[in-house]
């Protein structure tokens, strides 16, 4: 079971962008020769093929975290630690009363 655990599940913002661009440019060259070869056929059908066979080559291409996906990752701040106020320790959120 660590295999599965250690297995990458993140892409970063411009890993995202890329995924998307990659994506449309898939599906709309799929769509445009689908288009053209079930015309020079005549026959719709091998137009929706094609055009799912671009589906499913953009969602393998883009849907996993490939690595080429996680080059930049953003620098995430430290967490600051709340100021400490006197009496916080003994008294709940909800029961401090505002000045």
């Amino acid at each position: 079971m660590d295999f599965f655990s250690n297995i990458p599940t993140h892409m970063d913002y411009d890993g995202q962008g890329r995924s998307e661009k990659i994506s449309r440019l898939i599906i709309t060259l799929f769509g445009v020769v689908g288009l053209v070869w079930g015309y020079i056929i005549q026959q719709f059908s091998e137009t929706v093929y094609v055009l799912f066979a671009g589906f499913f080559l953009a969602a393998c291409l883009t849907v996993p975290p490939w690595p080429m996906y996680r080059r930049k990752p953003l620098p995430w701040q430290k967490p600051r630690p709340a100021p400490r106020e006197e009496g916080s320790e003994t008294q709940s959120p909800k029961t401090k009363k505002k000045k």
